[in-house]
């Protein structure tokens, strides 16, 4: 089956929203070994819509339009629908009385521009939306199957799974069964990454493509067999060769992040952590604590932005910061051991550094950073010069401080990220 996501909105080709939907329905597709064959954004413009409906049902077995379904002047979908193909619209009162009520349940009248999202084509099936007042519709025309969707993701998501995948698994014709994973890796960039694997994937039976959502980059091997166990056995194959040549640079699979991955081995290994933050002002403890059960392991954490608080709050000697400054190797192995020490936990990490765009000078230019790790009797601290803006050196640096605590739990060397070394 080839299929097509189309996703409808102004919003969309203006940028004023992520069209984070495209990835989730192309990512649910595979799950039924149907791969995506085109990505289309159109905005709500009939003309426009029209060419795109058309243009899907001449190449695509099914299309998942996602958007237009609300209540007011710009969410066309349904009418278009109808017209681009001849379909008269038609009232479904049992969607009709559906929303009535969900108004109702919140002690509200239902205005009258709702009702519109009532009418559907003629000959759609109508998919019922639990938590909306959108339902979504499957129309088939000129054999291409046409699954409407609202536009808000948990709205989305929720009728994807109980509506649209148990009818497309229920059609879906036999052939090539395609499998796929995702490894997520830390410290090395794509280009690096695709050089060390050149002969891993490079038969054809595996295809290997590499996505960079910084920090990270990730490694997705795709998969063909003529059955499911077939199309398993590559995948592991290439997953195993991967993870033999990489080693733990692949952190995680999957939607795994790397402070769960942190937060399970802390667990096994009965320790806790606590974490000194300065330059990414408590980034780390804010996806340290968003993990669920993170109270069994993490103790607690201290943003010491000024000089004043790391000494108050963290014990660090006055007369270091003088001598050395905020942004040291010192002050930050006194950080690291004064959260240890004074949260309780088998081990601390901190951060300080200059993440910009000012502040910087010649001999500690913006993007310096120092990383510690405390334990029992051992701290240590390395030193950064981070290449990019702002926002991205709190994001690496968190990055770099789960990931040194990972290997520290693991027993295995620290590697440096690569665009991040400054001194041994």
């Amino acid at each position: 089956m080839k299929a097509e996501i189309l996703t409808v909105g102004d919003e969309l080709l203006r940028g004023e929203i992520l069209d984070s939907n495209k990835s989730l329905l192309s990512e649910k597709l595979l799950s039924l070994d149907i791969e995506t064959r085109w990505h289309v954004s159109v905005g709500d413009d009939p003309a426009d819509m029209t060419d795109a409906f058309r243009r899907a049902a001449g190449r695509s077995d099914v299309v998942l339009v996602s958007g237009g379904l609300g209540p007011t002047r710009d969410d066309l979908t349904m009418k278009v629908l109808a017209d681009s193909f001849g379909l008269e619209l038609v009232l479904h009162e049992p969607s009709l009385a559906a929303i009535r009520e969900f108004f109702a349940r919140f002690g509200r009248e239902m205005a009258p521009n709702n009702e519109k999202q009532a009418w559907f084509p003629a000959g759609a099936e109508v998919l019922p939306n639990p938590i909306g007042t959108a339902p979504g519709a499957l129309l088939e025309v000129e054999d291409t199957l046409f699954f409407c969707m609202p536009g808000v993701p948990r709205e989305l998501e929720r009728m994807l799974d109980e509506q649209v995948l148990p009818r497309l698994a229920a059609r879906r014709p036999g052939g090539a069964v395609v499998r796929a994973r995702l490894l997520r890796t830390f410290g090395m960039g794509e280009s690096n990454l695709d050089d060390l694997l050149s002969d891993v994937a490079a038969d054809g039976d595996v295809v290997l493509g590499f996505r960079t959502s910084f920090p990270d980059n990730y490694l997705r091997p795709v998969a063909r067999g003529a059955s499911a166990e077939e199309a398993e056995r590559k995948l592991a194959r290439t997953c195993d060769a991967i993870r033999d040549r990489l080693g733990p640079l692949v952190y995680a699979e999957g939607e795994t992040t790397l402070e769960a991955v942190v937060g399970d081995l802390l667990q096994r290994a009965g320790k806790t952590l606590a974490v000194a933050e300065s330059c990414t002002g408590g980034l780390l403890a804010e996806r340290i604590s968003a993990v669920p059960g993170a109270s069994e392991w993490f103790r607690g954490g201290v943003v010491a932005y000024a000089n004043a608080a790391k000494s108050a709050l963290l014990g660090v000697p006055e007369a270091m910061l003088r001598e050395h400054g905020a942004v040291s190797q010192p002050v930050a192995c006194a950080m690291a051991e004064g959260a240890r020490e004074r949260f309780g936990a088998d081990l601390g990490v901190a951060t300080t550094g200059i993440a910009g765009p000012t502040g910087g000078s010649a001999e500690k230019p913006v993007g310096l950073v120092f990383v510690a790790l405390a334990r029992a009797g051992v701290t240590k601290a390395q030193e950064f010069l981070f290449p990019f803006d702002r926002a991205r050196h709190r994001m690496v640096t968190a990055q770099a401080c789960l990931d040194w605590v990972r290997r520290t739990l693991l027993g295995v060397e620290r590697a440096l990220p690569r665009w991040g070394r400054r001194s041994p």
